[in-house]
């Protein structure tokens, strides 16, 4: 039989599970737009722009068994995904980047969007693919898809040519998709090694980032038996759940919150999973590993990178965490007393709740917001963050109990994020409870796609964190230099920008206003609206983690950098000078 070019793409993501693409159909692949549009299994969402429509698909892999998949343009549809594109790169989260093409056929020069699109990738993908023909279509497609999972996940591109899309010739035989087996030996004597490493601990603590996310269960028994506090990087926050008695919250330096900081104080052998110890994920460095280091992660690059390991492993963290668990068992039947760290534990983060309550504002208190925001999210939850100062908040004051039920850009700080990525979650989890915490700032850059939101009748929630700044560059403006420099923004006139996009909107301009606005925001959900809810935010309390990381930069800079900070932070202060 006669096949197309765009009816063997869509035979190609079919097979592989695709269930969601996001993109703009333009004049190089429309072909593969009306095939996805007879396609039964996958829904092509379009999206106002084409980083919304990365966004969406790095939120569909990184939380359902599905991978994100972008139909886009080439030259202007590539630039515009870009930072989408390399958020996933620096992340770690699969995805497929198919674009049209330029008609491949010998002669065809200057053509519409002719560009050099695979060296335009290069940095921001694991590796490009270009269709030469229709024999090699999908074997190209099952090809990008196992690269985009094996080893470290990441994006790959594909290019199909606008001339094959419409191409029809003879397929014969259809190819079937064959996985890779990703199941690697692993090294029991090492193995041995790290359990009576753990084991003969006095103070063992465990260090989880996102690569984990599959192993919660195991790494909950591990902490457990070993009575193990547990931090998270930002990326992780969601891999160890927040109601568990040992777990004390992000990272463990001193940018970390009390809890973090009091149960790590005398940590004496760290496991670390699946982290390579991030500027974000150490705050600015400010982490010190105990000298016994037990590294585990996909990427053996991670290994000595910043803190030299006694013991490394590299593999699946699901896998070699098995194989630790079933070690430490072994060797120690009985699990190690951790009661008396559990309380200090719930103590620290008690005390840490009651000191941000206690601060005084004519505003909206963030724990006030956060406390008010977990009442009412059942336990089917799903929360998008974007960058910037709500992030943070939302990692020390949102206890998140989910696995993956949080997600936020972390290695590239890709702005714009939550919005779109709030969509593609409610139209892969229909029956979840949608929320996004998101700042002015990056509301400006992609709050347009809340018309997405009422396209498709996606009951969800956006938090709008708004103070008319860009708080997370303003804080850490004003805490060393005494000074804002380009944080201020324009004033939106935020109830007539909802209403056109088709949004509710609901305003909580103090802390009275918290439980009827979030009542009233829940209930409009149920009838299939997206809701703006414009949250009065007070940015003027600093988390843990911005004065911890400000502090570590102030340290880890040389004399005269330090001299001419406070010399400027100074004259500032007394005398008011530029």
């Amino acid at each position: 039989m006669k096949r197309s070019g765009a009816w063997l793409t869509r035979y190609a993501l079919e097979t592989i599970g695709v269930t969601h693409t996001f993109g703009i159909p333009g004049e190089h692949n429309t072909e593969i737009y009306h095939e996805l549009d007879l396609s039964e299994k996958i829904t092509p969402c379009i999206v106002t722009h084409e980083a919304s429509a990365a966004f969406m698909a790095d939120a569909v892999s990184r939380t359902t068994d599905t991978i994100g998949t972008l139909i886009i343009v080439p030259a202007s549809g590539v630039t515009h995904a870009a930072s989408g594109i390399a958020e996933a790169f620096l992340d770690g989260i699969p995805m497929l980047i198919i674009t049209g093409c330029v008609d491949s056929e010998p002669g065809h020069r200057y053509q519409h969007q002719a560009i050099d699109l695979p060296t335009l990738v290069a940095p921001i993908t694991k590796a490009s693919f270009r269709v030469k023909s229709l024999g090699d279509l999908v074997s190209t497609i099952f090809e990008a898809y196992r690269t985009a999972l094996d080893g470290v996940p990441g994006p790959v591109f594909i290019e199909i040519p606008i001339n094959l899309q419409l191409s029809h010739e003879e397929t014969g035989e259809l190819p079937t998709f064959k996985p890779t087996p990703t199941k690697s030996a692993i090294d029991d004597t090492v193995i041995a090694q790290a359990a009576q490493m753990l084991i003969q601990a006095e103070h063992p603590g465990i260090f989880v980032g996102w690569g984990a996310k599959e192993a919660t269960d195991i790494i909950q028994s591990l902490a457990s038996h070993l009575g193990a506090p547990v931090a998270t990087t930002l990326q992780g926050l969601s891999v160890f759940p927040a109601n568990h008695p040992l777990h004390t919250g992000m990272g463990f330096g001193l940018s970390a919150v009390p809890a973090v900081q009091h149960a790590f104080e005398k940590c004496d052998c760290l496991l670390a999973v699946a982290t390579c110890f991030s500027e974000t994920s150490t705050g600015n460095l400010s982490v010190t590993p105990p000298e016994n280091l037990i590294h585990l992660d996909i990427d053996s690059k991670v290994f000595n990178a910043h803190f030299p390991a006694a013991l490394s492993l590299q593999g699946d963290a699901a896998n070699l965490l098995a194989a630790l668990l079933k070690k430490v068992l072994e060797l120690q039947a009985t699990p190690k007393e951790s009661e008396e760290l559990a309380q200090q534990i719930a103590a620290n983060k008690q005390s840490y709740q009651s000191l941000w309550r206690k601060h005084k504002t004519d505003r909206v208190n963030p724990a006030n917001f956060f406390d008010t925001l977990r009442k009412k999210l059942p336990e089917k939850t799903l929360v998008a963050c974007d960058d910037g100062n709500h992030t943070m908040l939302a990692a020390e004051l949102l206890p998140i109990n989910q696995t993956g039920g949080f997600i936020c850009p972390t290695g590239f700080n890709a702005m714009g994020y939550c919005i779109p990525a709030v969509n593609a979650l409610k139209l892969s989890h229909p029956s979840h409870t949608v929320v996004g915490i998101v700042g002015n700032g990056a509301m400006l850059m992609s709050g347009m796609e809340t018309i997405t939101a009422n396209k498709y009748d996606l009951g969800v929630i956006y938090f709008l964190f708004n103070d008319g700044e860009l708080g997370k560059i303003d804080q850490s403006e004003e805490i060393p230099n005494k000074r804002m420099t380009g944080t201020k923004q324009g004033e939106a006139d935020w109830i007539s920008f909802s209403h056109a996009m088709g949004c509710e909107y609901v305003a909580i301009e103090d802390d009275s206003q918290l439980q009827p606005g979030l009542d009233t925001a829940f209930r409009l959900t149920l009838q299939d609206k997206p809701v703006v809810v414009d949250v009065y935010i007070d940015y003027s309390k600093h988390t843990a983690f911005m004065d911890g990381a400000l502090k570590t930069k102030y340290r880890r800079a040389n004399r005269t950098t330090k001299a001419r900070h406070l010399a400027r932070a100074l004259t500032r202060k007394f005398i008011g000078s530029k």
